[in-house]
């Protein structure tokens, strides 16, 4: 597989503007104060990890830095407002229960693998879990999987496999660890995630720690659909995916929108494709 740029999901540039502009998504604006804005949602449902929905408000993963897309976006018709600058990395975050700052950067990948799923190009990776946090790499690696494999994921754009491996050679990784590791890994390729957020750089999908537990607010009775919306939303910018803004109010957010920054009118939504396999997109973001 050919060498991407570096990518960010939800970080900035160190020194640059006040969003991310690498491989990824880019953050404007403090972390809670953009969830905020997302008490607008008031009852709307989600599409969920099990395929049902819930009036419970939803949120969507770290945001990441903007990319052209490979499969294309639809042409902009509005753009969603900005937010204020991105939290500051020299803000250590606060421990909370079983989850620790930082942690010693090493990783214990899942052991065994999966099958293939998908038709196309088949990228194969791993799921490492950093040494010393209280997650089982196989029950990670096993969430990963389903998401990756589900009929409404990336698998559905007819150009994209996966195989989950333990060894030999990977085209990426899923990595959870600490905040403090995904920020000295990702701030390697110059992207700022300021201890809260994730990123995809190189070959490594960062899925930092407090998220993966705590999801954020609109999520936090949904973690696992917000998992989903981490991993789809990272891997989405691996595939060269760039980010989107809201379609329109009262429809599915796509899951490259920066939902952290707020819904602007569309229902939270984890899954690139709909239950008919259409492509969820929007007006395309810069």
């Amino acid at each position: 597989m050919t060498t991407r740029t570096a990518r960010s999901s939800r970080g900035r540039r160190r020194g640059g503007p006040s969003h991310a502009v690498a491989r990824g998504r880019s953050y404007q604006g403090p972390l809670w104060g953009a969830l905020a804005a997302l008490t607008v949602l008031g009852a709307a449902g989600f599409v969920a990890v099990d395929g049902g929905s819930s009036g419970t408000d939803v949120r969507s993963g770290p945001t990441e830095r903007a990319r052209s897309g490979r499969l294309g976006s639809t042409a902009p018709t509005s753009a969603p407002p900005t937010a204020s600058a991105s939290p500051s990395p020299r803000t250590s975050p606060t421990p909370t229960p079983d989850l620790p700052a930082t942690g010693p950067g090493t990783f214990i990948t899942a052991a065994g693998g999966s099958g293939e799923v998908g038709s196309g190009t088949v990228l194969r990776y791993r799921v490492d879990v950093e040494t010393g946090i209280n997650l089982s790499p196989t029950d990670v690696a096993r969430q990963v999987d389903r998401i990756l494999a589900d009929p409404r994921g990336w698998t559905a754009d007819g150009r994209s496999a996966f195989e989950r491996v333990s060894s030999g050679p990977a085209d990426f990784a899923v990595r959870v660890a600490t905040p403090g590791t995904v920020d000295r890994i990702c701030g390697e390729y110059g992207l700022d995630t300021g201890g809260e957020v994730n990123c995809d750089v190189g070959k490594n999908v960062m899925v930092n720690l407090r998220r993966w537990l705590l999801a954020t607010p609109v999520y936090a009775h949904r973690v696992k659909d917000y998992r989903a919306l981490i991993v789809n939303h990272e891997v989405g910018h691996f595939l060269g995916h760039g980010h989107v803004g809201c379609p329109g109010a009262g429809r599915p957010a796509p899951v490259m929108m920066q939902q952290i920054k707020g819904m602007y009118g569309c229902l939270p939504n984890v899954w690139p494709y709909d239950d008919r396999g259409r492509y969820v997109t929007g007006p395309a973001v810069s």
